[in-house]
């Protein structure tokens, strides 16, 4: 029998008592038919239990991923436990393309979009807004399929496998597109505050990379689309392009990131910040983040800048990105153009046990969501105040799994079941 293992950073070990690696989903079926407890695990890009349970863990990433294309209804159908980097090429092969990805493209799309994972860009929903259709496995061991517009669905889409496991995800598509890459630093912090939108909405995508206490911010990303956006000049919003050649983030290997040398090139290999081929992100991390309402961007980046001589030494760094609104009821997007605050800490888990609380405390005006798969110290009243939905996902679960299978002590302790 193959061990649970860890989360990919070793941020946490799983407890389930048994791992179920199909290749089927016949195989998932059976699982759920021999009883208990039972989740969902995905490619382990997550920093806390939410995917453990003292019962089974069940795996989809080996299951052929059987892309089907819908060139029609411009989507494609794909296994669950297919990596965006894997669909990607695929789908370039063809002419067509996702409208967004996140940072890295070793996460699975079943996971990633059951969590609420984003990109970036202020007109641009997470992944999970582009999900078409699911199917699942769901408490009574059947395959049940859903698609947007039915009732239910846009309280499965974010679901925290809390109410099944997903096998197959159908996904809008696009045809394909090239993004220009380029990094500029030394933007002053007054113009980030001055006009949040100037600075995180000049183009396609834009990540902001601070340590929150330099004199002015270390450095932004710009992904801009060329048959969309506006070319920006050498020197913008005070700060001045550089060569990403010569410069990385958090001391990392710059032959990991995705090109910055302002060539055009396929979507796929821009919009991530880190390439398939090497090890995601830094990997000796913890990871945090919380997401607030775009409208309070200014005044929560400031709160959280308060904290800076604390935060600075126990970080790698800080990603500032932005979500368009969407209807997903367990998005840190809903129904509200967002601000993402990412931390990605050093190993240090009482530092950051400790910093986390500080930062919430920091972020409390303005109703902080937690991003569901990282660490974070939010309790079931702060979280109830941020998701006006939650009440109706809790419900909703309840009545697909009334025996709670797909429940574990992560969901409990959020009041999500």
């Amino acid at each position: 029998m193959a061990e649970p293992g860890a989360t990919w950073a070793n941020t946490h070990r799983f407890g389930a008592a048994k791992l179920v690696e199909a290749k089927s989903v016949d195989d998932v079926i059976a699982a759920v038919k021999t009883g208990g407890l039972v989740r969902a695990l995905g490619t382990r890009h997550s920093f806390n239990d939410l995917a453990d349970t003292e019962g089974t863990l069940v795996t989809v990433t080996g299951i052929a991923a059987d892309p089907v294309l819908d060139e029609g209804a411009a989507t494609v159908t794909v296994g669950a436990g297919t990596r965006y980097g894997d669909l990607g090429p695929w789908l370039q092969e063809r002419g067509w393309a996702l409208h967004n990805l996140g940072s890295l493209p070793h996460i699975s799309i079943g996971g990633a979009t059951a969590t609420g994972t984003h990109g970036s860009g202020i007109g641009n929903g997470s992944l999970a807004s582009a999900v078409a259709g699911l199917e699942y496995v769901g408490a009574d061991a059947e395959l049940h399929v859903v698609g947007r517009g039915d009732p239910d669905f846009d309280g499965l889409v974010v679901g925290l496998g809390a109410y099944g496991i997903t096998t197959r995800v159908t996904l809008d598509i696009e045809p394909t597109y090239e993004v220009v890459q380029h990094v500029y630093r030394a933007v002053p912090w007054d113009a980030l505050l001055a006009d949040p939108r100037a600075v995180l909405g000049a183009a396609y995508s834009v990540s902001v990379f601070t340590m929150w206490d330099e004199p002015a911010v270390e450095q932004v990303w710009v992904k801009r689309r060329p048959e969309r956006d506006a070319a920006l000049a050498r020197d913008w919003m005070g700060g001045r392009r550089v060569d990403m050649g010569t410069t990385t983030i958090a001391g990392g290997d710059p032959a990991a990131l995705t090109p910055h040398t302002g060539q055009p090139g396929p979507w796929l290999e821009r919009l991530p910040h880190f390439r398939l081929d090497f090890t995601p992100s830094n990997g000796d991390e913890i990871q945090t983040e919380y997401f607030v309402a775009f409208s309070d961007a200014a005044s929560a980046i400031a709160a959280v800048r308060e904290l800076a001589p604390d935060i600075a030494p126990h970080l790698h760094i800080t990603e500032l990105r932005t979500i368009a609104a969407e209807p997903l009821w367990l998005s840190g997007a809903y129904g509200r153009e967002t601000l993402c605050i990412h931390f990605t800490w050093r190993n240090e888990p009482e530092a950051v046990a400790s910093l986390n609380p500080r930062i919430e405390d920091a972020l409390a005006p303005f109703a902080p969501r937690p991003h569901w798969g990282k660490v974070n110290s939010l309790d079931t009243a702060a979280v109830a105040l941020a998701h006006a939905r939650l009440s109706d996902a809790r419900a909703l679960f309840e009545r697909l799994d009334p025996e709670a299978r797909f429940a574990n002590s992560h969901l409990v302790r959020l009041g999500v079941r």
